[in-house]
């Protein structure tokens, strides 16, 4: 049997595992700081519950999970006959992974909303799948760590999510971050003027691609999609915006002048980019991005998107925005909510590029004793429960030696987990203990080598 994994997953060593539990760490941390509650969903969710809420290429990535038994049984010959892979999967596929942590989460406030305080701030930090084609910084089994608020309209909120990425990226070591926003209703305006409002949400997926596909494709995508070479050319000045935040917002709000939602997006971000001047950031820039669509039909607001620093080739590392009635979806009317996302794996790949985890250590014991003596070892178990009772990471080698070749396995395990303090040996309550780092070797008791390695 050839043994593997499936395409766009990964196994992670324990190294691999200490630095992602490094990121991990950080952001639940400044989640927990900012006021953020934890909750969990279901790694797999009902099939209507995601299904239609991330557009069509959104669907067309979801993971279907086939139903138990013979889920053939219960189809029409018609159906199999007919070969209509949507309609067929309707009848055989009633569940799918989660896509991301939004959709489950609204679904989440509206069957507890009676168990809920609003705002409700949560965080979520579990892994998401899609079936997408795997390719770096991309991958079909993936971590998300997110933070939402809902039942508050302020925008204030926006204003925190922005320190709140700030905040992360700063303890990361992650200086120059950019994160970039704008506000779905200055695309709903944009499209408005050119007059492309029935193809809006055509024209915020081209548009969301500038960055992989470039003006050209854009402008072919729009025109496949049926909008006018009359309107592409209208929006010919957002391929080419400039200057500061406050001379983006100018332009906006000359060329939003005749759309009411377009000038209250400009408005939004007005309040918002202002906020942010006055506070100030520590390590990461805003950038007004007008291009910026992040093509999920949720969105009604702001839309957030960070970039790695200048010089790594990454796509986004994080990414979000509001969405004033996701939960409506649900049967909850009225609930607006706004969030942001950490891609864990692609922080992580950044990091890595850029040198930042030279001080992360893999968990390791502080203290081993070696194993040359079995009728020691009832001793040492004693003296390491005693240790760890003192919060000192101790462990005993499992295997006796009964040579010096197993005795140097014992020391070469020493060396390779770089363990700092070992016990050599235990005699009449006298410890033997070494100082890996320096060489130095003394007799102790218990409690005095609890004194010297704490």
């Amino acid at each position: 049997m050839k043994v593997g994994i499936p395409k766009g997953t990964r196994d992670f060593s324990s190294e691999t595992v200490a630095k992602r539990n490094y990121i991990f760490n950080i952001i639940k941390h400044s989640f927990e700081n900012f006021g953020f509650q934890p909750i969990e969903t279901p790694s797999f969710e009902n099939s209507s519950t995601l299904m239609g809420k991330y557009g069509e290429e959104g669907d067309r990535l979801i993971f279907k999970i086939l139903n138990s038994g013979d889920y053939l049984k219960k189809v029409d010959d018609n159906l199999l006959t007919e070969k209509n892979s949507q309609k067929l999967i309707s009848k055989i596929s009633e569940k799918a992974l989660r896509y991301d942590l939004t959709v489950p989460f609204a679904r989440y406030v509206v069957q507890h909303q009676n168990d809920i305080t609003f705002p409700f701030k949560r965080y979520q930090i579990q892994p998401v799948w899609r079936a997408d084609r795997p390719q770096k910084g991309r991958f079909r089994e993936f971590y998300q760590c997110d933070a939402d608020v809902v039942g508050s309209k302020s925008l204030l909120q926006e204003v925190e999510f922005v320190q709140l990425y700030d905040t992360v990226f700063g303890k990361l070591g992650l200086n120059g971050t950019t994160i970039k926003i704008n506000n779905r209703k200055i695309l709903s305006g944009i499209a408005e003027v050119i007059g492309a409002s029935d193809k809006l949400i055509d024209f915020t997926v081209a548009l969301d691609k500038l960055d992989k596909i470039g003006k050209e494709g854009v402008v072919k995508e729009m025109l496949e999609k049926g909008i006018s070479e009359e309107a592409i050319k209208k929006v010919d000045p957002l391929f080419n915006f400039s200057g500061s935040n406050q001379d983006k917002l100018n332009a906006l709000k000359e060329m939003l002048s005749a759309s009411e939602e377009g000038l209250q997006g400009v408005d939004d971000l007005c309040t918002v980019v202002n906020m942010i001047e006055e506070v100030g950031l520590s390590s990461a820039s805003l950038e007004l991005d007008v291009t910026l669509a992040r093509g999920l039909n949720y969105y009604t607001g702001a839309i957030y998107e960070v970039s790695a620093p200048e010089g790594v080739k990454m796509g986004s590392i994080g990414g979000g925005g509001r969405y004033d009635d996701l939960t409506g979806i649900f049967g909850l009317k009225d609930v607006s909510g706004v969030g942001i996302s950490f891609g864990l794996d692609r922080i992580y790949l950044v990091m890595e590029e850029l040198g930042l985890f030279e001080t992360v250590q893999l968990p390791k014991p502080k203290v081993l004793f070696l194993n040359f003596n079995e009728e020691e070892n009832l001793l040492k178990i004693k003296a390491i429960k005693v240790l760890r009772e003192n919060n000192i990471k101790s462990e005993l080698y499992p295997d006796t030696a009964a040579s010096n070749k197993q005795q140097k396995k014992q020391w070469k395990y020493v060396t390779n987990r770089a363990i700092e303090f070992v016990v050599i040996d235990v005699d009449n309550g006298v410890f033997v203990l070494k100082n890996m780092n320096n060489g130095e070797q003394t007799t102790c008791s218990l409690n005095e080598l609890i004194n010297k390695v704490q």
